[in-house]
């Protein structure tokens, strides 16, 4: 008797019966054109709701960090994004909803896989990138002497504790670009010089 309720429960819902228990969904990573981050956040959340995906694919995140600068005497915190070219994603991986991450414009793929099974990212990783105890507001007042080509480890933020090469010195902001692998791909990012430490 209680089969047949489930059956008709399953039937009148239009999911099956696996579905109805809560499946597992986790965080994953896609790699986008440069400077497509937003765009692909926009189409991807326009095609959920138009395709009714909503219970497979949660949330689309860009990950912003706020960087306080120094502007004709006052301070203007200016939003950042902290993995340029990359666009986090939860959801529960099944075809439907890798086809539609995948095919979404400016998507190139996903990070971590070749195949329709993506890796997703540890819960580590994600509290460390998503920032849950509040956004860091950085602050440039450290000095640090560094030249390109030199080796640094990142000591802040979403990167904190990767060893990182320095690729350009902009002393008069008090930032650097800095070189390193994350997701099995080298990434480059922009960071303060309180950020990094000399190895």
């Amino acid at each position: 008797m209680e089969a047949e309720k489930q059956e008709t429960l399953a039937v009148e819902t239009g999911q099956p019966e696996t579905e109805a228990k809560d499946p597992q969904k986790h965080w994953y990573v896609i790699h986008t054109y440069s400077g497509y981050e937003n765009k692909v956040k926009a189409n991807l959340e326009r095609k959920i709701r138009s395709m009714g995906l909503e219970n497979k694919i949660f949330n689309v995140v860009v990950p912003m960090d706020d960087d306080v600068e120094m502007q004709n005497g006052r301070k203007k915190v200016i939003k950042r994004k902290v993995f340029p070219g990359y666009v986090l994603v939860e959801m529960i991986v099944d075809d439907q909803s890798w086809y539609v991450v995948r095919n979404t414009p400016g998507v190139t793929g996903f990070v971590g896989s070749e195949s329709t099974k993506p890796i997703p990212l540890t819960e580590d990783e994600v509290k460390n990138i998503l920032h849950p105890e509040g956004e860091n507001i950085r602050r440039r007042s450290a000095v640090i002497d560094v030249e390109p080509g030199q080796s640094v480890r990142i000591n802040s933020g979403a990167f904190e504790g990767h060893p990182a090469t320095v690729t350009e010195v902009d002393r008069e902001r008090g930032r650097l670009k800095v070189v390193f692998e994350i997701f099995g791909r080298e990434t480059v990012t922009d960071l303060n010089f309180d950020q990094v430490e000399k190895i």
